[in-house]
């Protein structure tokens, strides 16, 4: 199930606070100058609205229901890091996946949209992409993924998806053909890590659209 969020419209055709992504996209789509982001959570959602938009434009933000105890336990996220996520469009149910730098925020590799894919698919994808992409640049830089199912199936070296290949999907398959392929002929340093959302807020290569 999709995570809840609360889309700040600060410049757009009808400025104010949305539930949902596909409203304020409604706002902002070819809207010259728009200004917006998204929140976890309706509070931290009313504070943006009602400050500059440049105060949280570009910014993490964290809004954890973590005790101080399990915060502390839970720790901080390594800063040379690649944080990577994927998106899928439940209308056209393309999907699409990326991974940025987590200190400095540059995007380093985006691929799609492809389609007829899930979010699972294209989650493993972005794993198996930024392995490929360290091994190349000789990083043993560890990886983020807030996809407990891209994770585990990274470390098992097999997509175990259950989405019905299609004359549509087929690029898809073939991708995951390859990453699997890759697995299992290389090895790597890379640490493949939990995105903790509940401590860190959202994955910072999220979309924003979910």
């Amino acid at each position: 199930m999709a995570k809840q969020k609360y889309y700040v419209v600060w410049e757009g055709r009808e400025p104010g606070i949305y539930s949902n992504w596909e409203e304020c996209k409604k706002q902002v789509d070819g809207f010259v100058g728009a200004r917006y982001k998204s929140f976890q959570t309706a509070q931290l959602a009313e504070k943006a609205f009602d400050g500059n938009s440049n105060e949280f434009i570009g910014h993490d933000f964290i809004e954890s229901t973590l005790s101080e105890e399990e915060l502390l336990l839970i720790g901080n996220p390594i800063e040379e890091s690649i944080v990577v996520d994927g998106a899928w469009n439940t209308n056209s149910g393309a999907a699409e996946y990326r991974g940025i730098d987590f200190k400095t925020k540059k995007e380093l590799f985006h691929q799609g949209p492809f389609a007829d894919g899930t979010n699972n698919i294209v989650e493993f994808l972005a794993i198996v992409h930024a392995l490929a992409y360290c091994k190349n640049k000789a990083l043993a830089t560890p990886i983020y993924s807030d996809s407990k199912t891209a994770i585990s199936w990274a470390k098992r070296k097999t997509a175990r998806t259950k989405h019905d290949e299609s004359e549509a999907n087929k690029k898809l398959f073939e991708l995951i053909e390859r990453g699997e392929k890759w697995l299992k002929e290389n090895s790597y340093p890379n640490k493949i890590l939990k995105w903790e959302s509940r401590a860190w807020g959202e994955n910072p290569a999220d979309f924003g659209r979910k």
